[in-house]
């Protein structure tokens, strides 16, 4: 069988598509992982068996996902397949070996797990016992074992023995028998007719551009190396003579002046050295800010549903990478230019003392490279299991503190607790066999370079004997051994580095590679007449994963200019969701939304007129801009008041502020406060209550100055008397503006033009506040629990 192709995952959720990216390999046909997310619908939990079949089908294979007990694993499926594995994850078995060693039939019994599977059992003994002459089922013990080869994108290419595979796989009876789950895959003849996707990993010419912006900084620092490779040149010579003349003489005038020498070279050195740490701290410090800011800007152009999908830690890690990368572009990238320019140097300087210690270092030095370049692929999946322990460290921090008072009022300081320290272990067991791996590495390369250098001074000390140099000479051996040696070590410390800079880079890429929110390649709208209605025509959205349902279905609306248009309904009926496509966080799967003039009968919701201008075509950026947003989940920086409700003002405007503020009936409060509107609030800043953090939202939205409102629950988690005087201001504000609210209370919706009500993904009734109650139905109900309308 050939080799089966592996790829770690690079985030915790993408297990599923990177199997199949494996599979794809296996038979010849390459995938990016991103291209398989999307086809396998992924989301925040990561994808479902269901998902990956789909996105298998869609690139050609014929897949079937089954539930199996292990005797027809063993028998029937086709290898490759991909297993559900430890009921969270999941893995390719790619082969089955088989050995000759035993397994007693009571192990056999426990893994199939209970109390009467004798009959699955004994038809799987009899068919191998007559497979390997074994003499009957009754010998007490398996005649042949096997053993599992599983590809794990998160933890690399492992063995199991049948133990540990059924512990891992099986997870329910059926008919007494233990059953696991797994997907079937075939491939089809269109699966040799999809082209290959172009192969897109970090190269080294990438990551020289971003070096290659401060040439000029790195010509000085070349020369500063330059300077001192020849001030290191000159060191065994002048300590040849020291010994060969100055002592051999005893002319203590020569040893006092060449004393000198070495002084003046070595404050030279250091001053040398002094400049070039400036140099490079001034070079890694814009690097730095310029590979971070890259990603950060690339984090700002994609679409909102991005950030739907990817766990926090995710994110924080690929920030993290941008260390390694400017760590190997300041530190192994410029060193190595020149550390092969001083294997030249002093390779040559060491064949003009002596050919044979030339070639026994050369040879030595090439093996103790070829024993490092070993262990590259071991620290490469170790790397992979860091990244994700430590994303998801990261992510468990974060809940830990911004969490804290739930945690708290839930009781759940010890489980929480435990939960991070699960993680602590996971991460110590890393350090465990990172620190292992590191200890045999380092031990081969000392015996080798030890090695080495006994043999070496044995070389010398014999041609010393011999005649063939001089006392001083071998002592220059032994100084130019050393600058021969650190180049070597430079060379080594560029290929780990490489690795580390080339994975951190394949992990940014793959965040530059997606499509910005507004791709530039289109062109968008950035200014129009807003003085028109929305319409919604045969809208249609489900979120990512496969077989979920729809969230909101067949939606015709027209919500007009000026006006004020409430959504009502029950939790989960779509409605937060409406205002999300509304503002452009995600894009309608069925149908779309429309500016439109004129009135339209509902017939005619049912398609877009010629004339209407289709959302899609303005700029996303400029159509937020002209929208005013309070939602449930709003956020509050950690920063000033003021900032916070003049969210992204270089300069202030006091009156649209204090404005804002009245409007929002947080003005007094402010006021109170012994900073005013300059008290820092936040996660570092002083804590506010529910109430008044809607409030400071609701100011924001004010401040803006919109054209288009929408409110989803903005005034929830306000008392009675507070929502009142809100709605009062906020009143005479709407007029003019397109206003869309999404509420419970009564009292925030029943002065509305229109009400629509919303009841699983449809809308169900539409109309005024006095229509609605009038027709007793889904909007009456809503009211009555409020009011008890019913029994009047």
């Amino acid at each position: 069988m050939k080799a089966f192709p592996f790829y770690p995952q690079p985030d915790q959720m993408d297990c599923g598509p990177t199997c199949l990216r494996m599979i794809s390999k296996f038979y010849g046909k390459h995938f990016s992982v991103q291209t398989l997310r999307e086809k396998a619908k992924i989301s925040k939990d990561g994808v479902s068996l269901l998902g990956i079949a789909e996105a298998a089908e869609s690139i050609g294979f014929k897949t079937v996902g089954v539930k199996l007990s292990l005797s027809k694993l063993l028998k029937n499926v086709p290898l490759p397949c991909i297993l559900h594995w430890g009921q969270n994850h999941f893995v390719v078995l790619h082969e089955i070996e088989k050995n000759s060693d035993t397994i007693p039939r009571q192990m056999l019994a426990r893994i199939w797990g209970g109390r009467r599977k004798n009959e699955d059992l004994d038809s799987f003994l009899s068919s191998r016992s007559a497979n390997n002459n074994a003499a009957s089922v009754e010998n007490a013990s398996f005649s042949q074992t096997v053993t599992f080869r599983i590809a794990d994108p998160a933890q690399g290419m492992l063995r199991y023995n049948l133990e540990e595979f059924c512990d891992n796989w099986l997870s329910g009876f059926n008919d007494d028998t233990m059953e696991g789950v797994a997907l079937l895959l075939e491939p089809t003849p269109r699966l040799y007719q999809e082209e290959d996707e172009a192969r897109q990993g970090a190269t080294f010419l990438q990551l020289i551009e971003y070096l290659w912006q401060y040439k000029r900084l790195i010509l000085q620092l070349g020369l500063g190396m330059l300077i001192g490779t020849l001030f290191s040149l000159i060191l065994p010579f002048l300590t040849q003579s020291i010994v060969d003349v100055g002592i051999g003489t005893q002319n203590l005038v020569f040893i006092n002046i060449v004393l000198a020498a070495q002084v003046v070279l070595l404050l030279s050195s250091t001053s040398v050295e002094f400049l070039r740490s400036w140099i490079l701290l001034h070079i890694s410090t814009r690097l730095n800010l310029t590979i971070l800011s890259d990603f950060l800007g690339k984090l700002m152009r994609l679409p909102v549903s991005f950030f739907d999908v990817k766990q926090f830690g995710d994110i924080m890690q690929r920030i993290g990478d941008q260390h390694r990368i400017e760590s190997f572009l300041t530190g192994a990238t410029l060193n190595i230019m020149f550390s092969i320019f001083n294997v030249g140097i002093f390779g040559l300087v060491l064949a003009f003392y002596s050919i044979p210690i030339f070639i026994v270092a050369l040879v030595a030095s090439g093996i103790y490279c070829i024993w490092v370049l070993l262990f590259l692929s071991q620290r490469r999946k170790l790397d992979v299991k860091r990244f994700q322990v430590s994303s998801r460290n990261q992510s468990q921090l974060v809940q830990l503190i911004t969490g804290m008072q739930d945690i708290k009022l839930s009781g759940a300081e010890t489980s929480k607790r435990w939960e991070w320290e699960r993680i602590q272990a996971k991460l110590f067991r890393w350090n465990i066999k990172s620190l292992s791996l590191s200890q045999i590495q380092q031990a081969g390369a000392i015996m080798i370079n030890q090695g080495k250098n006994i043999l070496i001074t044995f070389l010398s000390a014999k041609a010393v004997m011999d005649g063939q140099i001089t006392l001083g000479g071998m002592m220059s051996i032994q100084y130019i051994l050393g600058q021969f040696n650190a180049p070597i070590e430079q060379l080594i410390g560029f290929l780990q580095s490489w690795q580390d800079a080339q994975m951190s880079m394949e992990r940014l890429n793959e965040i530059h590679r997606l499509d910005n929110e507004e791709p530039s390649t289109t062109t968008y709208r950035s200014d129009w007449d807003f003085g028109q209605d929305i319409v919604i025509s045969n809208l249609t959205y489900t979120y990512p994963g496969a077989g979920n349902e729809a969230v909101l279905r067949n939606i015709n609306l027209r919500i007009p200019h000026g006006k004020t248009t409430a959504i009502v309904g029950t939790s989960g009926s779509g409605k937060t969701t409406l205002l999300k496509l509304l503002l452009r966080f995600y894009s309608p799967e069925e149908g779309g939304i429309s500016l439109s003039k004129g009135d339209v009968t509902n017939a005619g919701l049912a398609m877009f007129r010629t004339n209407d201008l289709q959302l899609e075509t303005i700029s996303h950026s400029a159509w937020r801009q002209k929208t005013g947003v309070v939602m449930q989940d709003g956020f509050i920086f950690s920063d000033t008041i003021a900032r916070n409700i003049a969210v992204g003002e270089e300069t202030i405007s006091e009156q649209r502020l204090f404005n804002a503020a009245v409007t929002a009936n947080i003005h007094d409060f402010i006021q109170s406060l012994p900073a005013g509107y300059n008290t820092k609030i936040g996660l570092e800043g002083n804590g506010i209550s529910q109430g008044q953090k809607q409030r400071i939202l609701i100011a924001r939205a004010v401040y803006k100055n919109p054209d288009l409102l929408l409110f989803d629950e903005a005034t929830n988690a306000l008392d009675a008397s507070n929502e009142a005087v809100i709605l009062k201001n906020l009143e005479n504000f709407f007029q003019g503006r397109t206003v869309v609210v999404v509420a419970h209370r009564l009292s925030t919706v029943r002065n509305a033009d229109q009400i629509i009500v919303l009841e699983n993904g449809e809308i169900v009734e539409s109309g005024t506040h006095n229509d609605l109650v009038g027709l007793n139905g889904k909007y009456r109900e809503l009211v009555s629990n409020q009011l008890e309308l019913a029994r009047g």
